[in-house]
């Protein structure tokens, strides 16, 4: 199969990463809330720590694979594809870029090796790159030449979210800001196109849907379970359409969709951010949310519709119960000191990488919900965290798993 998940927690066989590149060195602060970051990471140093996160993968014996070469690849066992994703680029890359069309597709046309090209889309093109467009006067004084006609896309290191893999199929997503909708085309034409994926991968959502619909949010418990979060990014209009889509499919084994509501705020952007599972019976969380967070229950009902239930009692108690279970056991960030809850779970101290039952990849910045964990018997890997984690996303944020096995 070429997409195998079917948990969280199965042993990591082959997952998908990208390495961080050009696009973060065009952040500028007068850009940073619209490209969704609170700071400026030092290229440098996050590519030294990226490489070091997949060198603990390697050493753990997981095939690593990249966005920028699957996508290159693409390309080069399909050269007639590089005009159409360079016209997809473009015409998704807002009003300037379509006014620059033709002087933005000769520029990356032109670029012979497919690699290059691709990185060049994920870094962006400024003013200056390319020759005058129709007249504007008044545009070109008062604009600065540093300007972006393509803006770069520096969230793409976060490769857990434009797709999510889902059994043997992948929800396409349709992202929640606009500044990251472009990063959906890469695994568009990867799955589509790519000799690998090529009519092996049902698509469950499509980018081109309505409704927002993230891959942070989207856990796989089990073979049967899947785990949705109503967050700042996911809605449940996009939860109800990718639950019809999963239900439809009947090689499809998702019987239960388990929405968990949990507030729209920044710091809580994905369910992944305040909830991830580390062994068969444990989860980390953030405790903040336990007082708020509701769940709910779709399945389908008598006539093919789809039913929704409110579940009453407190998580672990659902999360037994969903997963055939006598107890789970809630790890929570920082302990019982919410000074240290709060900040490492804006440090991604509940954002974990599990890589086989009772392992996880964690920020070393993350020390004391870290320690917690050794003491609850996970061994735990650590990396370092200094740059990459001012994107705010942790190590399962920045991995797309395509292959574990079962358990």
């Amino acid at each position: 199969m070429a997409i195998e998940v079917k948990s969280e927690i199965g042993k990591l066989k082959k997952v998908l990463l990208h390495r961080p590149g050009q696009e973060l060195e065009h952040l500028v602060p007068g850009e940073l809330e619209r490209l969704l970051f609170d700071d400026i990471p030092y290229l440098r140093a996050a590519q030294q720590e990226h490489d070091m996160f997949a060198g603990i993968l390697r050493g753990r014996g997981v095939e690593v694979v990249y966005l920028e070469d699957l996508m290159a690849q693409t390309l080069g066992a399909c050269p007639e594809l590089r005009r159409s994703f360079v016209a997809e680029l473009v015409e998704e890359g807002g009003t300037l870029a379509r006014r620059f069309r033709p002087q933005l597709e000769e520029l990356f046309l032109s670029i012979p090796d497919n690699r290059d090209l691709v990185l060049k889309a994920m870094a962006g093109v400024a003013v200056g790159e390319v020759g005058p467009g129709e007249a504007t006067p008044l545009v070109d004084l008062v604009k600065s030449r540093s300007r972006f006609l393509l803006d770069p896309i520096p969230n793409l290191y976060f490769t857990r979210d434009p797709f999510a893999c889902i059994g043997n199929g992948v929800s396409l997503n349709r992202m929640y800001a606009k500044t990251r909708r472009r990063e959906t085309l890469f695994g568009k034409y990867i799955l589509e196109h790519h000799p690998d994926f090529r009519g092996q991968v049902p698509f469950y959502y499509q980018r081109s849907y309505p409704f927002s619909v993230e891959g942070g949010d989207i856990l796989n418990l089990s073979s049967q379970v899947l785990a949705v979060g109503i967050s700042q990014r996911t809605t449940p209009e996009g939860i109800e359409q990718l639950s019809r889509n999963l239900f439809a499919d009947p090689a499809c084994q998702i019987s239960t969709v388990l929405a968990l509501d949990i507030p729209s705020i920044r710091a809580y952007m994905h369910l992944d951010t305040v909830m991830t599972q580390i062994d068969y019976d444990k989860f980390t969380i953030h405790p903040e949310i336990l007082g708020s967070l509701r769940v709910y229950r779709l399945t389908l009902d008598g006539s093919g519709g789809l039913e929704a239930s409110e579940l009453e009692g407190p998580l672990s108690g659902i999360l037994a119960k969903e997963l055939g279970l006598d107890a789970v056991e809630l790890i929570c960030c920082g302990g019982k000191d919410r000074v240290a809850s709060e900040r490492e779970q804006w440090n991604d101290g509940s954002n974990t990488l599990c890589l086989s039952p009772g392992t996880v990849v964690v920020y070393d910045r993350n020390y004391i919900t870290n320690d917690i964990l050794r003491r609850h018997g996970v061994q735990v890997l650590e990396m370092p965290s200094s740059e990459l984690s001012r994107g705010r996303g942790g190590p399962r944020c920045m991995s797309m798993p395509l292959v574990r096995e079962a358990v």
